[in-house]
C-alpha cells in the first residue's frame, strides 16, 4: 500500500466528490493520507482534523490523518489566538503533524522577517507537543536564501528535538537533501518529479536512500505524469512512486512498502495502514 503524504483535502476542489475521490484513492492502493491543515489561513487550518474525523473508519477508504500549521505566507496572522488555536490541534490525536510551515521568498508575499519568526515560533510548539514537522522551502530562482535562513532556524529550534520531520516537495540540491536527512527529516517527491523539465530532481531523487524518501501528491496541485494539468488526488500518487521507483532500481512494490514503512516509523503509526 501507497501513503500520500500531503494532500490538501479541505481544498473547495473537491467539495463536491470528496468521497468519491477518496475511494478511488483507495482502489490505487493508496492505505494513507496525510491531510494538510493550512486551509487558506489559520482561521481554516482545523478543516482537516474534521475531514479525517467526517471519514474515520469508513469502509474502502484510506486511512485519514492530519496536520495543522501556518503557512508562511499567512505568519502575519500568526497572533496569540492563531499560535494557540495551533497548540490544541496538536494535541489531537490525528493531528500527527504541524504544518506545512517554513519559508517561501519566491512569491511576493510575508516579509520574510515575518516568516521566521512564525518560523520559530510553530517549531516551539511542535516541540512541547512532540510533533515532527512538514517544511515548505521555496527559494528564489537561483538562490539558496530561503535554504540558508531555513537550515540555521533548524539547527537552531529543531535538531535539538531530535523529533525530525518531511522536506515537502522537494526541489532542492543533493547537498540539502543531504543535510536535511542527517536532522532526521525525510525527502518527499511530488508530481513534479515527474515533468519533462525536472531532471535535476530526479537526479537528487536517485541519489538518495530508499529509507529516506516519501511520495506525495500536494493534491489539489501538480498532478504528475500523465494527469498533469488536471485536478491533482491522491490517487495518482502511484504515477509519482512509479516514477521514484524507476530512480531507485526497485519495484513499485518495493517503492510502496519501503515508503510506508518510512511514513509510519517517522510518525510512531501502527504498522496496518490499508488493512
Amino acid at each position: 500500500m501507497l501513503s500520500d503524504s500531503h494532500a490538501h483535502l479541505d481544498s473547495e476542489r473537491y467539495t463536491d466528490d470528496r468521497e468519491a475521490l477518496l475511494t478511488r484513492a483507495r482502489v490505487a492502493g493508496v492505505g494513507a493520507v496525510l491531510a494538510i491543515g493550512i486551509g487558506y489561513g489559520p482561521a481554516q487550518m482545523h478543516q482537516a482534523l474534521e475531514i479525517c474525523r467526517e471519514y474515520k473508519g469508513r469502509p474502502r477508504m484510506p486511512r485519514l490523518y492530519a496536520s495543522a500549521g501556518i503557512y508562511p505566507h499567512n505568519t502575519p496572522e500568526a497572533d496569540t489566538a492563531a499560535l494557540d488555536k495551533l497548540d490544541g490541534l496538536l494535541q489531537e490525536p490525528e493531528v500527527i503533524a504541524c504544518g506545512e510551515i517554513g519559508l517561501d521568498y519566491y512569491h511576493e508575499g510575508a516579509p520574510h522577517p515575518v516568516q521566521r519568526e512564525g518560523l520559530v515560533r510553530q517549531l516551539e510548539i511542535a516541540a512541547a507537543r512532540k510533533r515532527p514537522i512538514l517544511i515548505h522551502c521555496r527559494p528564489k530562482d537561483g538562490e539558496t536564501d530561503a535554504w540558508d535562513d531555513l537550515f540555521d532556524i533548524l539547527e537552531r529550534h529543531w535538531r535539538p528535538t531530535g523529533l525530525g520531520g518531511v522536506m515537502h516537495c522537494f526541489s532542492g540540491s543533493y547537498e540539502q537533501a543531504q543535510r536535511s536527512l542527517d536532522m532526521g527529516f525525510l525527502i518527499s517527491f511530488a508530481g513534479n518529479l515527474t515533468f519533462a523539465k525536472a531532471q535535476p530532481i530526479r537526479d537528487v531523487a536517485g541519489r538518495l536512500p530508499l529509507d529516506g524518501v516519501l511520495v506525495e501528491t500536494d493534491a489539489p496541485y501538480l498532478a504528475p505524469v500523465p494527469n498533469r494539468g488536471k485536478r491533482n488526488e491522491p490517487a495518482f500518487v502511484a504515477n509519482t512512486a512509479r516514477t521514484l521507483a524507476g530512480l531507485l532500481k526497485v519495484t513499485e512494490e518495493e517503492i510502496a512498502s519501503a515508503t510506508t514503512k518510512n511514513f509510519l516509523r517517522l510518525f510512531d503509526l501502527r504498522a496496518d495502514v490499508g488493512n
